[in-house]
């Protein structure tokens, strides 16, 4: 069986009691659509995926068609779309059938087109979807690591770009020029860059500040290899912090202690909230609990496809670990007016713990 058959079987044992599973890409690509098809190419903008039992097939435009065929396995069926009779011969096939949708990603004005084919019932199927996703077989653990080793390596670089004056969005530039030089297909999501004071907020996109002496510089940043993608953040001290180093060890070194011990305690059929409370009490329990409270957000996140590709690990989080999942460990601590440290690696859950990507 190939890419497409595997993938798409796996979609289905998941979506119970559904007929066929419809995903729908309208202005952009839905991640299910590249999970099942693996393509690597193409826009496929108003492009319809119909996962069934017998058959997976795609519906696409004459401007995709050419590139769609190029790049389909032998498990997927690819139609072109060249007038509204195609789109309604395609849709047609819904009709009397249980029809799973992901509803995350289904606008409702698309939702209204599909009920006038008359189906049997319509489902949100998008927990179903996740849940599909969530373990990884070799191929997507293999493209993960190399995206993870890119932007890692990105990493060991991009401070010899460090001067006074650099601006942030200079910065992030620079390091998105890296990672592509080293076989990065784009980033996995906007470059974070934070020097300074600007360290202190975890999702502060880079802007002109300039960067000066002795200050942190925070870079959150990853890459995408054949659609997966990696997360990786790492916190640096530039130049001559004075006074303030002492501190910004302290921060630091707490928050490297706090990454270490959550993956070294990873175990499948663990719950997320266990391995965020072991980071989150050492943040809390540091220096008489001088940082406590400083620890913000979720301690991680399911990896794939999509950055954010499952439930995150917070100190609510009820779902369970499994061996072959991929998650986040991003401790951090942060305080405003001084600045942040996080440090965050992607990590691969094994039968007997856990291994950084």
């Amino acid at each position: 069986m190939a890419w497409t058959g595997r993938r798409a079987s796996r979609i289905l044992d998941f979506c119970k009691g559904v007929d066929v599973v419809l995903i729908v890409n309208t202005s952009g690509v839905d991640p299910n659509f590249l999970y099942v098809t693996g393509f690597r190419s193409g826009l496929f903008e108003s492009t319809f995926l119909r996962i069934g039992r017998k058959r997976t097939a795609i519906a696409t435009s004459i401007l995709e068609y050419g590139t769609a065929v190029k790049q389909a396995d032998k498990d997927l069926e690819v139609i072109k779309i060249s007038s509204r009779d195609d789109v309604e011969r395609f849709l047609s096939g819904i009709k009397g059938r249980v029809v799973g949708i992901n509803g995350s990603r289904l606008s409702y004005r698309m939702y209204r087109v599909l009920v006038k084919y008359k189906p049997r019932r319509i489902v949100d199927v998008s927990d179903e979807l996740l849940s599909a996703r969530l373990v990884k077989d070799g191929t997507e653990i293999n493209r993960i690591g190399e995206a993870a080793s890119i932007t890692k390596e990105a990493m060991a670089r991009i401070s010899k770009s460090f001067r006074i004056g650099i601006t942030e969005l200079e910065l992030a530039s620079r390091f998105d020029s890296i990672s592509s030089a080293l076989g990065s297909e784009g980033p996995s999501f906007k470059t974070i860059v934070c020097f300074g004071k600007n360290a202190a907020y975890p999702h502060h996109f880079p802007d002109s500040t300039r960067l000066r002496d002795g200050e942190f510089v925070l870079i959150d940043a990853g890459a995408k290899v054949g659609n997966y993608s990696s997360d990786i953040t790492r916190t640096f001290v530039f130049g001559n912090a004075g006074n303030r180093y002492g501190r910004m060890k302290e921060m630091y070194d707490t928050v490297k202690e706090a990454h270490d011990m959550a993956i070294r305690s990873i175990r499948p059929g663990m719950e997320g909230k266990e391995i965020h409370k072991i980071a989150q009490d050492h943040i809390d329990g540091a220096y008489g609990g001088k940082y406590k409270g400083r620890f913000i957000h979720s301690l991680g996140h399911s990896l794939g496809i999509e950055v954010h590709d499952g439930p995150g690990f917070s100190q609510t989080a009820e779902g369970k670990i499994g061996q072959g999942m991929v998650i986040t460990v991003e401790p951090g601590i942060y305080v405003d007016g001084f600045g942040g440290v996080r440090i965050e690696d992607d990590v691969l859950v094994t039968k007997n713990g856990a291994k950084i990507l």
